[in-house]
């Protein structure tokens, strides 16, 4: 192999180490910058929300409305409620250029040193392949959540069916000896799942804008539309990244198992 090739080839991949760690400093540390401030507006909102503001223009007085038309003020409050939302994309754009920088010059190394094919031909590809990894780490995480969600309402269901065989056991054996024998489960009740699963349910539906007999099939296309639509990199509305988490919810809580047991639960008389 080409001495040159192979020199220049350990150059490109210590430039692009070193490129690769400015840029996680760099992620990390406006990252961290994002967060304190969502922290802080956060904090300030449930200050507004408990009646800070009613407080402060109580003691105030006049000068209260001279503060809130102050320039610095105006700015300060723009500052909170903005720079949140531009600087998590912000993070998500140096997210996605480090990885497409760093995997295309990483390949060219490889293939200067060892003569290794390029995963990719251009550039724009490596962008591709990031989203597209971002979109399969997303369904991934939607599946587990969604397993995790199962496995919750599973429990729910079979502890309120325990409850009710150890009820029934309990008065079919009558006074004598019968409390001491209902399965351990005492004078402990529980309450029907099934209110808050219905309730769930049609809140989901409402959300998706779906009906309560829709399948998974319009459920799905019924996601797909809203999840573009509020999608927070198309709508720069200022509720948009709320309004898309809840659209995922409902959804991931509408599977196909969900589905058959709300039809279960209200064909029941």
């Amino acid at each position: 192999m080409n001495p040159i090739k192979k020199l220049s080839g350990k150059i490109l991949h210590a430039f692009t180490s070193v490129l690769s760690a400015i840029l996680d400093v760099l992620i990390g540390i406006i990252d961290f910058i994002v967060n304190l401030v969502s922290t802080i507006a956060q904090g300030l909102l449930a200050l507004i929300s408990m009646g800070g503001c009613l407080i402060a223009f109580f003691l105030l007085g006049p000068y209260a409305l001279l503060l809130l038309a102050n320039p610095a003020i105006i700015l300060a409050i723009l500052f909170f409620v903005i720079f949140p939302i531009l600087g998590t994309k912000f993070v998500s754009f140096l997210k996605y250029i480090k990885y497409a920088s760093t995997e295309f010059l990483f390949d060219r190394a490889n293939n200067l040193m060892y003569g290794t094919k390029n995963k990719y031909e251009t550039f724009s590809e490596y962008g591709y392949g990031y989203k597209r990894e971002q979109e399969a780490k997303r369904r991934k995480e939607q599946q587990e959540r969604q397993y995790q969600q199962q496995k919750e309402w599973e429990e729910k269901f079979k502890q309120w069916q325990s409850y009710q065989n150890s009820q029934r056991t309990y008065h079919g054996q009558g006074n004598y000896g019968g409390y001491r024998q209902n399965t351990g489960y005492g004078s402990q009740s529980y309450i029907n799942p099934s209110i808050e699963f219905k309730k769930k349910y049609e809140e989901s539906c409402s959300i998706l804008g779906v009906s309560y007999e829709a399948d998974k099939y319009e459920i799905k296309l019924a996601y797909r539309k809203k999840a573009k639509e509020y999608h927070p990199d198309i709508n720069k509305s200022p509720d948009a990244t709320k309004m898309f988490q809840k659209i995922n919810d409902a959804y991931e809580f509408l599977s196909e198992s969900n589905i058959d047991r709300y039809k279960k639960i209200v064909a029941r008389p």
